[in-house]
């Protein structure tokens, strides 16, 4: 009987070699969890989308992005969600409506992370472009 064909390629991205090119010197380089979902909630069109309508630090309900958007109110939330998971909004509850506002410090957090994350992973080379 033969095994089951699993492709664990899908589920989980591969490691890089810890000599690999631009590793660093302390192994490979590893992204944590938060700066992975905060990746995750930038990586749709519509959530960037709602994320400038938070410019300026405005504070907005799910109906009003849904309304702005001419989202379906479900869609909204859904999104609004993804992005509080990955760091972008906070939100707090008044009555029956949800209001989301954009979370300056988890942000620069996630960026600062990414940023270290870089220079660790692929650091930049003194040559020249071409």
């Amino acid at each position: 009987m033969s095994e089951p064909m699993v492709d664990h390629a899908a589920s989980t991205p591969p490691e890089p070699a810890p000599d690999a090119p631009g590793c660093g010197t302390g192994g490979p380089a590893q992204l944590g969890g938060q700066a992975r979902e905060f990746l995750r909630a930038l990586a749709s069109e519509q959530r960037q989308q709602m994320l400038e309508l938070f410019t300026g630090g405005i504070e907005l309900t799910v109906g009003t992005v849904a309304e702005r958007l001419g989202i379906a109110q479900p869609t909204a939330s859904q999104q609004l969600a993804l992005l509080r998971r990955g760091g972008l909004l906070i939100s707090r509850k008044q009555g029956k409506q949800v209001h989301y506002r954009i979370d300056t410090a988890a942000v620069e957090r996630s960026l600062t992370e990414l940023q270290t994350y870089l220079r660790t992973c692929c650091p930049p080379t003194d040559q020249p472009d071409p």
